[in-house]
């Protein structure tokens, strides 16, 4: 999603008729410091994440670990229309093992089946 000034445009007037022409601009300064706030701090991580690494750290294979990047729907359409890999034919298959004839118990004995016709 992107914001183009448009979109800009309709958030400010939106935050002008709700908080109104005198806390508007203290409300945009506070908007202003955090924005700062949490750019400083992103900035921070990285330096930090630089000085662990060492020379390890690499922005271009940073890059390529941002999850922004993958489409799950470019992902799903490239497994669907790779040719799918031929199975390798297994050379000696193991026959399958006959199971042993479970012994059969003798039959118990019925007991006579009680129909209750107030039940129904």
């Amino acid at each position: 999603m992107t914001l183009d000034f448009e979109k800009l445009l309709v958030i400010g007037v939106i935050a002008l008729f709700l908080l109104g022409p005198d806390k508007l601009p203290e409300y945009a300064a506070k908007l202003a410091r955090l924005v700062r706030q949490g750019r400083r701090m992103l900035d921070d991580a990285k330096e930090r994440m630089r000085d662990e690494l060492g020379e390890d750290f690499d922005e271009e294979q940073w890059r390529k670990l941002d999850p922004r990047q993958y489409d799950p729907r470019r992902i799903i359409r490239d497994a669907l229309l790779e040719p799918p890999e031929p199975r390798a034919a297994d050379p000696d298959p193991e026959p399958e093992p006959i199971a042993d004839p479970l012994p059969v118990a003798p039959a118990a004995p019925r007991a006579a089946i009680v129909y209750d016709a107030e039940a129904t």
